[in-house]
């Protein structure tokens, strides 16, 4: 499949030059995220989150499985992301590109390895049974920072959704239906966000939240910040070869907690009418 041509230097140049005015090209300020859009399916732990155009579905399952040996008290948590070409024509099958491979890697990072959900809780029969949760991420469309989309989507995926109800009578685990007992959510430590900034080569071009896909494209390098609304830290990433120092990335970090705060807000928010619509439905 042909990879998409380079940035013209008129690109470039009107690029570098309204970023240096403080203006971008779709009109928002330099600190401005492009409003995200949570849509739910009718499976509890179906979420499409779209921030402008760019459209990332999650899929939440669960399934019980005998846990390892050297772990029996903890449930298993897998993700999975697909960037396929169906998101963006630089994306092959089969062939990871640079991106993919980053946003994999983070996603495990802010979603898995920052212990979001209670593994411990997911243990149903000590060393016999435990829930295995599997999230699912697809890329449906990539008009820059796919990163903070695809992480959004998957810890509203999480928190959608619900598991069946266990019970266990010695050795023996009953599951049960959802239309006889009510599912149960998953047990979360903390709901941490992904905010990426990007750099340019002119120091003195302010960098930019929620990057466009022309912005990404020509940005000297990129800091991405996870970290929750009571601003606890999970992690710093940075790619490309651009200088910062600490005072600008605590800054940064900064800015990125009153934005966490706003994304907070909106997931809880929309959650709360998800259910709500869902328990008129069921009345």
């Amino acid at each position: 499949m042909p990879r998409p041509p380079s940035p013209s230097i008129p690109e470039k140049e009107f690029l570098y030059a309204s970023l240096k005015q403080s203006l971008r090209v779709d009109g928002r300020n330099p600190l401005e995220m492009r409003s995200p859009t949570l849509t739910f399916g009718s499976e509890l732990g179906w979420v499409e989150c779209g921030m402008g155009k760019t459209r990332v579905m999650a899929q939440v399952d669960a399934r019980m499985v005998k846990p390892p040996p050297e772990r029996p008290l903890e449930g298993i948590i897998t993700i999975h992301s697909e960037l396929s070409p169906m998101a963006s024509n630089e994306y092959e099958v089969g062939r990871p590109s640079d991106e993919e491979v980053t946003i994999t890697r983070m996603l495990d990072k802010v979603l898995r390895r920052s212990d979001v959900v209670d593994k411990e809780s997911l243990c149903v029969l000590a060393g016999q049974r435990v829930w295995h949760i599997r999230l699912t991420i697809h890329c449906l469309a990539d008009a820059g920072n796919m990163l903070d989309c695809a992480c959004l989507a998957g810890i509203v995926a999480l928190k959608h959704f619900r598991r069946p109800e266990v019970e266990v009578v010695g050795d023996e685990v009953t599951v049960h239906h959802p239309l006889e007992r009510a599912p149960m959510p998953l047990s979360m430590h903390h709901t941490p966000f992904c905010l990426t900034f990007a750099y340019f080569p002119d120091p003195s071009t302010l960098p930019v939240l929620d990057p466009s896909h022309l912005e990404q494209r020509l940005s000297t390098g990129l800091l991405s910040v996870a970290l929750n609304a009571q601003r606890e830290l999970c992690v710093v990433q940075k790619a490309g070869g651009i200088p910062l120092t600490p005072e600008e990335i605590l800054r940064i970090v900064n800015i990125a907690v009153e934005k966490a705060k706003e994304l907070d807000k909106i997931v809880e928010t929309r959650l709360r009418e998800d259910w709500a619509g869902r328990t008129v439905e069921v009345r």
